[in-house]
């Protein structure tokens, strides 16, 4: 999130992607147990909160991306209908492109945030070039580090695949941030004709990813990953491709978010 060039790097090049090889493993809940549950029938999110469940913004800064993410009202950027949250992201009258987000914590670090565990959302994507919807987990502990996992980010340019990601970023030090990468293909344009589920098992030694709970790849857990972390879901623009031919308005709908902790 903090910067994509080596990303588009690798991807321009067609570099093989890193982490452990897909095993394609289905998913096993067995040992863990249900801490968190949105099926959105209805939505408690306020602008920066305190004392809702979601924000709309990024705790830490607020916006990201070449979007500003929108402070709620009635029918943008999110609404609910049938149990499905639907974001849109929609360029105004004044020009400039809004989209939406939420955050499970609020400023003060107050809301859902879990160390370990699987996280799960189960969403249908937008198409269109330059539209970046997204799933993520930050860590609460942002003093000399941000600790990211990129459950699913998905570029609008490239239809056939999505992008799970680790980082690690030095506040420091910048230059001693480190990321692995996961590029998961999939059939062209399946992400925008159905809903899917994008997972992540985080404990101490691995943090697996899983696509319609198959596991598609891994990576060994960074130190800096062992302390909760919280959930972003939004609708973006950008992400370093132009947004010139990004279709306005766009909708990202999300069925449910959950996340599970061992026994």
């Amino acid at each position: 999130m903090v910067t994509r060039v080596l990303l588009l790097l690798l991807v321009l090049a067609g570099l093989p992607t890193l982490g452990r090889a897909d095993t394609g493993d289905e998913l096993d809940l067995s040992d863990l147990i249900q801490t968190f549950s949105e099926d959105f029938d209805t939505l408690d999110v306020s602008a920066w909160g305190p004392g809702t469940r979601w924000i709309a913004h990024t705790p830490w800064n607020g916006d990201f991306g070449s979007a500003a993410f929108a402070d709620p009202k009635p029918g943008f950027p999110f609404t609910t209908q049938d149990g499905q949250l639907r974001i849109e992201a929609a360029k105004g009258v004044d020009g400039k492109w809004r989209g939406g987000l939420l955050a499970s914590v609020d400023r003060e670090g107050k809301g859902f945030a879990q160390q370990f565990g699987y996280f799960e959302m189960r969403a249908r994507f937008p198409a269109g070039k330059g539209l970046w919807p997204a799933f993520w987990l930050i860590g609460l502990d942002r003093s000399t580090h941000t600790s990211e996992v990129d459950v699913v980010e998905h570029y609008g340019h490239m239809p056939a695949r999505y992008t799970a990601s680790v980082h690690v970023w030095d506040r420091k030090v910048p230059k001693n941030s480190r990321t692995t990468h996961k590029f998961v293909a999939v059939p062209p344009n399946s992400l925008y004709a159905d809903f899917h589920t994008y997972g992540v098992k985080i404990d101490g030694e691995w943090t697996r990813f899983y696509f319609d709970r198959r596991e598609v790849g891994s990576v060994p857990t960074p130190a800096e990953h062992h302390q909760p972390m919280y959930m972003l879901i939004d609708l973006g623009l950008g992400a370093g491709w132009p947004i010139d031919e990004a279709p306005s308005p766009s909708y990202m709908y999300v069925d449910y978010v959950r996340a599970w902790q061992k026994r």
